[in-house]
């Protein structure tokens, strides 16, 4: 095959993945991830079941891939946060508020627990928390450094010990309540 051909046949796929990738969005932001099907993405998506099956086999791997994504874009975002202007423990305090509040807004997936835990499992899932749990220390091993923030423990646990907190942030009564538990977080690494 001639490599246009070859160049052309690997956009139109991505394209049609990623067309898939937008309708499950759609669908679980309207129907919640319960009421995902292979049927509804075709259709959100404007291609045919028989075009979706040749992509995805089952709705499951539709959901860990737009998952993956949403974690990736999720992680993005938080990275841009750490880079912004400010005081490194501002930036700080900024990247565990938009996480919490990232989380707090997840739990609209609420009775789809087993849906859910399917999707935080894996190698993939894993190297997010771990990227996540990296951006968090390097922070705080900076904010160290300027004698801003605790230093009797190791900024890889006191990371570990922040991520875990403002994991709470879905079970919060309100997004308020998931901030505070974030700034009660950031008020534990004070010196």
């Amino acid at each position: 095959m001639p490599k246009l051909w070859d160049s052309t046949i690997e956009s139109h796929r991505h394209e049609v993945r990623a067309a898939v990738l937008r309708a499950t969005s759609t669908v679980v932001s309207e129907r919640g991830l319960l009421g995902v099907t292979m049927t509804g993405i075709a259709k959100e998506a404007g291609i045919g079941r028989a075009t979706l099956y040749k992509y995805f086999p089952d709705v499951e791997s539709v959901l860990q891939e737009w998952h993956a994504e949403q974690v990736h874009t999720h992680l993005e975002q938080l990275h841009a946060i750490a880079a912004d202007d400010g005081g490194v423990v501002e930036r700080l305090r900024r990247v565990l508020r938009a996480h919490g509040t990232n989380l707090f807004e997840s739990r609209i997936h609420a009775g789809a627990a087993d849906a859910v835990a399917s999707l935080h499992t894996g190698d993939r899932f894993e190297e997010h928390g771990v990227a996540l749990q990296r951006l968090v220390a390097g922070l705080i091993r900076t904010a160290q450094a300027d004698h801003q923030l605790r230093d009797d423990l190791d900024a890889d646990e006191l990371a570990l010990f922040a991520v875990s907190a403002v994991s709470g942030s879905p079970r919060a009564a309100s997004k308020a309540a998931a901030l505070r538990l974030v700034d009660t977080t950031c008020a534990a690494l004070a010196p």
